[in-house]
């Protein structure tokens, strides 16, 4: 909680949808995140299926499906894990 406060992203619960991505948003401005980020719905659908909590890494193939799934983070995080699935990913796919 003490690095949220101290990256100003300490945030109320978002009460409808449009609370939620303006809070993303600020988020991914505050903490300068380079990569895309979507929003999950108010239900945590997306959450509830990939179990990301607290946090994992997932890599996933161009057809959707799950190649790579961390442990849970951030000590569960090992990015030669990620790496070398990511290197199997990229030579299977430039073979096809």
């Amino acid at each position: 909680m003490q690095s949220n406060v101290r990256d100003k992203v300490l945030f109320r619960s978002p009460r409808d949808m449009d609370e939620r991505v303006s809070v993303a948003g600020a988020c991914v401005r505050r903490l300068k995140i380079q990569f895309p980020a979507l929003v999950d719905g108010l239900d945590d659908r997306v959450e509830a299926a990939y179990t990301g909590w607290p946090d994992r890494m997932y890599l996933i193939d161009r057809g959707g499906r799950i190649t790579f799934k961390s442990k849970a983070g951030p000590f569960g995080f090992h990015p030669e894990e990620l790496a070398a699935a990511l290197q199997k990913l990229t030579s299977t796919t430039s073979q096809h």
